[in-house]
């Protein structure tokens, strides 16, 4: 295969940077305690500076993986499969999630929404990013707004983006794991002031959960 014929199939979304795959328990959000087998696909410029997988940022360091063989493990472990990054939608998720979809699973994503949405998904999980804002698309469709509380702004920028989210979306504020101490307490005031949000939680790092 030439470089060119590979970039093509990168581009097409037939060949993607697999980082890793693995089958855990979902430890945030609204299908936390969830059996789910994870694809962690590489590449993300967002840049967020707490970032708990920054090795996951430069697509290169990861190999080029065919879709049908990504499929192929996934099928193994879980009728829910979570596609996470980096961030997936710098890449064409068309192939993976119609070959997903012809097994019969039911498919998530967690997203930063900065790119075009591409796929079909059963579940979105939006975690805006201030550095780099979601596509007015996604605010559409997305079926959890997750913020990750690092600092007291976070609070304001969290109200901006449930703003623009859709009446359906169920809100959460997650504390940044390395400030969980100084910032849950504040949450737990802000979500008891503001009911319309939940908190939630890295379980799975309380848990020792990969």
């Amino acid at each position: 295969m030439t470089r060119r014929e590979r970039q093509q199939l990168i581009d097409q979304g037939h060949l993607l940077p697999l980082m890793e795959e693995f089958y855990t328990i979902q430890g945030e959000g609204y299908h936390k305690g969830t059996a789910a087998y994870f694809v962690r696909i590489g590449g993300c410029d967002v840049g967020c500076h707490w970032c708990d997988v920054k090795e996951s940022w430069l697509p290169e360091l990861h190999p080029a993986t065919e879709t049908t063989k990504i499929v192929e493990n996934a099928a193994k472990y879980s009728d829910i499969i979570v596609v996470t990054g980096g961030e997936p939608l710098t890449w064409e998720m068309g192939p993976l999630t119609k070959q997903l979809k012809e097994k019969g699973l039911q498919i998530h994503i967690e997203t930063s929404g900065a790119y075009k949405l591409t796929g079909q998904w059963d579940w979105i999980c939006l975690s805006p990013k201030k550095i780099k804002l979601p596509t007015e698309e996604i605010y559409k469709k997305a079926h959890e707004l997750k913020c990750i509380i690092y600092n007291n702004d976070d609070f304001r920028f969290a109200e901006e983006q449930a703003e623009k989210v859709n009446n359906k979306c169920i809100l959460y504020l997650q504390p940044e794991w390395s400030k969980r101490d100084k910032m849950m307490p504040q949450i737990v005031d802000y979500v008891m002031a503001n009911p319309k949000w939940k908190v939630s939680l890295q379980t799975h790092k309380y848990l020792n959960i990969p």
